[in-house]
């Protein structure tokens, strides 16, 4: 394959495709990227939801860009095993202390994947219409190419990753329920994003378990 043919190569991991085995590594170089499909059925999944919805406190997030501050329209909140500081788009936030359901699920993710985490970064899009830009989580309060566990409640969306040099892109759609690790040098080596779209009207609820150097 040469470096055109490559640069516009696309690979899609869709729904009505046969479930995605958690070892298989959904990037063929410069990362690791595990998906784990729904590890909690539907009457689950939106019990969590609807507690994660009226428990979290959420705020509107905010970035610093060019001098401007600007408020996005999706909120996030910041939960963690102490007061952690935590600095990305030139703004710092401070971790709240965990709640019952999010301590919930922190075991339940670390059991699965095998990763053990001290903080979560949550973020709620009330619609299709919010969505998140091309970016890599690599923040220097991040441990250095360790594990991001993305749990998914609501909506389904579709969640992308793109090479920084080669520009190949992976595409898989995240379910209710859902649990999608990356680890490894991705952060390095790819972007990711979740792509605004008018087809979805519901609320989508991210959980990014990480882990905080201290």
């Amino acid at each position: 394959m040469n470096k055109s043919e490559q640069k516009s190569q696309q690979i899609h991991f869709d729904l009505v495709h046969p479930p995605i085995h958690a070892n298989t590594n959904l990037l063929a170089q410069d990362g690791t990227v595990n998906y784990y499909g729904k590890i909690f059925d539907e009457a689950l999944s939106n019990h969590y939801l609807e507690r994660l919805l009226a428990t979290i406190a959420w705020q509107y997030d905010q970035a610093i860009i060019f001098g401007k501050t600007i408020t996005t329209k999706r909120k996030v909140a910041w939960y963690g095993d102490q007061a952690f500081e935590y600095t990305y788009s030139n703004t710092q936030k401070y971790a709240l202390a965990w709640t019952a359901e999010l301590l919930e699920l922190k075991a339940i993710v670390e059991q699965k994947t095998g990763e053990s985490f001290n903080s979560c970064l949550l973020n709620l899009y009330h619609t299709g219409a919010e969505g998140m830009a091309w970016h890599s989580d690599g923040e220097k309060d991040l441990k250095k190419n360790g594990a991001i566990a993305s749990l998914s409640f609501g909506a389904v969306r579709k969640f992308s990753f793109k090479h920084k040099q080669t520009q190949e892109k992976v595409e898989i759609f995240l379910e209710n329920g859902s649990l999608l690790v990356m680890k490894d040098t991705t952060q390095t080596h790819w972007l990711h994003r979740l792509a605004p779209t008018k087809k979805v009207v519901t609320a989508r609820v991210n959980l990014t378990f990480r882990t905080i150097v201290e």
